[in-house]
């Protein structure tokens, strides 16, 4: 088992790869036990050639993706602690140190590396990128009510029992906001640091698309909002459809009824009970849902005990 074990994913990183890795080296030298890896996604350049000579451990995953890289090096590795980096030299490595104390002396489940607190903002160049990152933190924040100041960083630490009890579900870069939801859902400790962020050299290109990946994002809130509370996700959508269904039979049915004393509009009297049925139904997904959630939170607990039977066992 490595006691740190430093998680670089690339894809055509050639101009910055060498450096990253030496500036990890360097700024983990103080740690023995650190290994610091890199996991090429297919890379056309010679990313995995600079990252050999530079000292690195390169592995590949040949899925395309971000996520599909994470599931394979939470996968294939065991290490007291893990601090997941991106290859573009835009986050400080001297918040390493820190940030592997936090795990190794304090608990900390997930340490994120909060770049919104800092220069984010002026260092960032693509506007569009600034305005997506604002939005999904206030929208993770508000719906899952935790406090996490940067959601879509890729400068994190983890322990052991996050990586090997986080269920890797996305291919793409929403895998962080799969982590961050994860971590908030499990009761996992959560620490912000915040650190000093720098955009890009000059000549390296950003692998974000800025509307597809933005879109993925929110899709895969919305999926993890239904996972994990189905009662309310179901419940709105219960109460919205029997608010249009009463306010059609009301409106449309009801008060003719009254005046006439005849049904004048059976169409909508027929769509309006069908439309309150699936509202009902609705509700009932969301409370069937509901709790198998439970039983999952309470499988979840002891899946951790056995996590940790193991973490202690090849430690």
């Amino acid at each position: 088992m490595d006691k740190l074990a430093v998680l670089i994913p690339a894809y055509n990183e050639s101009q910055t790869i060498a450096k990253v890795v030496t500036d990890v080296k360097a700024a983990t030298a103080n740690i023995p036990g650190t290994v610091v890896y890199v996991y090429d996604n297919n890379s056309k350049d010679n990313t995995v050639e600079l990252a050999e000579q530079a000292g690195a451990v390169v592995r590949h995953e040949y899925a395309q993706g971000k996520g599909a890289v994470i599931r394979r090096m939470f996968r294939e590795i065991d290490a007291e602690a893990y601090i997941m980096i991106d290859a573009d030299d835009t986050y400080p490595v001297e918040a390493m140190p820190e940030m592997f104390e936090r795990v190794t002396k304090r608990g900390v489940d997930m340490v994120v590396g909060d770049r919104l607190s800092s220069t984010y903002f002026e260092e960032n160049k693509r506007p569009f990128h600034n305005v997506g990152n604002s939005s999904v933190r206030m929208l993770i924040n508000t719906l899952f009510k935790t406090d996490i100041k940067d959601i879509l960083t890729g400068y994190r630490a983890f322990s052991f029992r996050f990586v090997k009890t986080f269920p890797v579900l996305s291919r793409g870069f929403e895998i962080e906001t799969e982590m961050s939801i994860h971590a908030t859902e499990k009761k996992m400790l959560v620490e912000n640091q915040v650190i000093e962020y720098r955009d890009r050299p000059e000549g390296s290109e950003s692998k974000l698309d800025t509307v597809g990946d933005g879109i993925r994002v929110l899709k895969a809130v919305a999926n993890l909002y239904r996972i994990y509370h189905p009662m309310a996700f179901f419940g709105w959508i219960a109460g919205i459809l029997a608010v249009i269904s009463l306010a059609f039979f009301v409106g449309r049915v009801w008060l003719p009824f009254a005046a006439t004393g005849l049904v004048l509009n059976m169409p909508t009297l027929v769509v309006s009970m069908i439309v309150l049925l699936i509202a009902i139904l609705a509700l009932f997904a969301g409370t069937l849902l509901n709790a198998i959630q439970a039983n999952e939170k309470r499988n979840f607990e002891l899946a951790l005990i056995r996590t940790e039977e193991r973490f202690n066992d090849i430690k």
